[in-house]
């Protein structure tokens, strides 16, 4: 029987698989010469500047090389599966060069102005004062006092730690701050 005269062109379905299957070079240059191109008219027209979307190109149909394996006609053609995988590096790269973008002048940026000695003094008599205060309290509020502000826990979470309800706990917290603030001589 001759040889047709006419032998129809793989489909790059088929080329993807005989990449996969037998890692054809001749396949796989056909699979580049086609979707190389458009991939990078793609790239280009999501954002991506021309250097970068040559870059990305490359890294797409490398990858098309090294799984092709997994390509399943099945669930996508091959058009889809490669601009898949072409959108799935762009959004990568996004992400990785992803700058905030800040003002210096924010006040949340700006260093805390070094304190004076003095000021170190007070904050140091504050703090052993409050400590003197925490230690007339009854042992029930100091101790949730100590749960609540030192070990930063909620009053739902003290309140199951500690096996009393929520309201109990809510109203010696308050108990607690009222004394503190009479002691401290604080009437706000």
């Amino acid at each position: 029987m001759p040889e047709p005269l006419f032998r129809p062109s793989p489909s790059f379905e088929e080329l993807i698989v005989a990449v996969g299957a037998r890692q054809d070079r001749s396949a796989f240059a056909a699979l580049f010469a086609h979707f190389a191109p458009r991939v990078k008219a793609y790239l280009v027209r999501t954002g991506s500047d021309v250097s970068g979307a040559d870059e990305l190109t490359q890294e797409v149909m490398l990858l098309v090389w090294r799984k092709a394996e997994r390509y399943d006609p099945a669930q996508a053609n091959a058009a889809t599966w490669i601009f898949t995988i072409a959108r799935n590096k762009r959004i990568d790269k996004f992400r990785r060069e992803r700058h905030l973008d800040f003002d210096p002048e924010d006040p949340s940026l700006v260093p805390e102005p070094e304190q004076l000695p003095d000021h170190g003094i007070e904050a140091a008599q504050e703090a052993r004062k409050l400590g003197e205060a925490i230690t007339t309290l009854p042992e029930e509020q100091a101790s949730l006092l100590k749960l609540a502000f030192y070990e930063g826990k909620s009053h739902s979470v003290i309140a199951a730690e500690v096996g009393l309800p929520l309201g109990t706990v809510k109203s010696r917290l308050r108990l607690a701050l009222a004394r503190l603030r009479t002691y401290l001589g604080d009437e706000r």
